[in-house]
């Protein structure tokens, strides 16, 4: 099978298995993966963060993997001369590569550890015991030849992202790991610790790139022999507790105890060749605009100083371009500041408009609603009043004549107008209190009319007539109501004097007042 001029065939096994395993991961095609397989030396782990960290493809790269068809030699265990590595970086330190930082696959924080039931627990108890002494036999065995679990690991990439034993560790989250492991150490060795981010490795990754700092990651392996020391000596000296303190050198701590599950994928991401071991990752603008590479490891005992020394290397040869970085996001982040204060004040000048707009519009609407109000109260008087005339020429056409001289039971009743008119009229022993009323409200249309009545006038429909005055007895004083009902002669005898009292609010209250001071 070919493709692209590539030939599957010539792969040996470990490479078919890295392209097997690469291919399943991300999903691209083998014509693709291979080249960026053979630039990260068939290292699954390197190639798979190159390429969700968006390495973009090499175009020379390509070109010479397709033209030089011959497989590159089988990658064998490397060895590493920490003098020569100290010369060389003090010779030539601009010329050291940087790999990219992986990423791994942690336990997620809301995952639930089964727990088999009781009775099933003591059934599998042989079972469980066997298994521990077989684990603990070649853990022993691969403890006296420390090469086989390396040289499988190697043979076979596709387990370097497969989680270990932990020993009987119960296996727990990344925060939970990380503050496990802060209180053992604390526990074993003091309070006097780096400060150890209580984040998993994903997260301080990304807390180191969001904020352009330099993630310096400790790998502690407790059943070495030089792990005590070198934390005593070295990781919790002074110069190196005040180096990684100072807030100029902007670097973060995380650690981990490589019997944890996400601390031992770490160390083999890392390429962890010997412990005690520690690397320092930073964020590589030239790279991409989100890799994460390391720039410096530091493995085996070192001094104090030796680690002082390659830390600040490392910190001074990607410092600049850290700065750069961040100057720009300081200016991006003004430019936002000033663009979302710019559209803060507009937005506040926009709503300041809307409500003036509203209240304006609210102002429109109570006019317009008054102005209706208005208008319909005046036209509601106005049909009172057409209603009101209307009612007083039909009722003028039915009030009787006055009694003649030959009535001798007549009642002769003098009445003053509110206009100051007195009038005397006659009304008929028998007429109704109403009569005397009516009289009274019509006595300017039957004026107008002089004495004539007609008979072409109706009753207004829906108008119920309310007489707005009451007729009053000065001396003493004694008020006729209409609603009292009864005739003329019953309420006031065979004559009297009355005044047209209007009835309103005040005559009403004073009316009251003078009715309890009577009684």
């Amino acid at each position: 099978m070919s493709s692209s001029g590539l030939d599957i065939s010539d792969l040996s096994d470990a490479e078919r298995s890295a392209l097997e395993t690469y291919t399943t991961v991300t999903g691209q095609e083998p014509a693709e993966a291979i080249p960026l397989l053979r630039r990260c030396q068939w290292n699954v782990q390197i190639a798979i963060s190159k390429f969700f960290d968006g390495e973009g493809p090499d175009p020379v790269e390509e070109a010479r993997a397709a033209i030089d068809n011959t497989p590159p030699p089988r990658p064998s265990r490397q060895t590493q001369n920490l003098m020569r590595d100290d010369l060389t970086a003090q010779l030539s330190p601009a010329t050291r590569a940087t790999d990219a930082a992986p990423r791994v696959v942690t336990q997620p924080e809301d995952q639930t550890v089964y727990r088999p039931p009781f009775l099933l627990a003591i059934l599998f108890t042989p079972f469980n015991l066997l298994y521990r002494i077989l684990c603990g036999s070649f853990r022993l065995f691969g403890a006296l030849f420390p090469f086989l679990p390396r040289f499988f690991t190697t043979a076979n990439p596709a387990l370097q992202g497969a989680r270990r034993n932990t020993n009987g560790r119960r296996a727990l989250g990344p925060k939970d790991t990380a503050a496990r492991f802060i209180r053992e150490f604390e526990e074993e060795y003091g309070t006097n610790s780096p400060g150890f981010l209580e984040n998993g490795y994903n997260m301080a990754l990304e807390k180191a790139h969001k904020e352009l700092k330099f993630l310096l990651v400790v790998l502690i392996a407790p059943e070495h022999d030089d792990t005590n020391g070198w934390v005593r000596d070295t990781l919790l000296s002074r110069e190196v507790v005040d180096f990684v303190s100072e807030p100029q050198n902007n670097v973060l701590v995380w650690g981990g105890n490589v019997q944890d599950s996400e601390a031992y994928q770490v160390a083999n991401s890392l390429k962890c060749t010997k412990f005690p071991f520690a690397a320092a990752i930073v964020h590589t603008p030239n790279v991409s605009s989100t890799a994460m590479s390391v720039v410096t490891r530091i493995s085996g005992t070192t001094s104090p100083a030796e680690f002082v020394d390659k830390l600040r290397s490392a910190i001074s040869q990607h410092k600049e371009p850290l700065e750069r970085i961040g100057a720009t996001r300081a200016e991006q982040q003004a430019s936002r500041s000033l663009r979302e204060q710019q559209d803060s004040a507009y937005e506040r000048s926009l709503a300041i408009d809307r409500e003036r707009a509203r209240q304006r519009r609210e102002a429109e609407a109570a006019r317009q609603r008054e102005e209706q109000e208005a208008a319909e109260r005046e036209a509601a008087e106005q049909k009172r009043i057409r209603d009101l005339e209307q009612w007083k020429r039909w009722r003028a056409q039915t009030i009787t004549d006055e009694p003649g001289p030959d009535v001798k039971d007549a009642v002769r009743i003098s009445i003053r107008l509110p206009s100051g008119e007195r009038v005397i009229r006659k009304f008929g022993p028998a007429a109704d209190i109403e009569e005397l009323y009516a009289f009274v409200e019509c006595y300017d249309v039957l004026q107008e009319l002089h004495g004539e009545k007609s008979t072409d006038v109706e009753k207004p429909v829906g108008f119920e007539h309310q007489y707005g005055f009451r007729l009053v007895s000065p001396m003493p004083r004694a008020v006729y109501e209409m609603d009292a009902g009864g005739t003329i002669r019953d309420q006031i005898g065979r004559g009297g004097n009355l005044l047209v009292e209007p009835i309103n609010e005040d005559s009403d209250e004073e009316s009251e007042v003078e009715a309890e001071e009577e009684s």
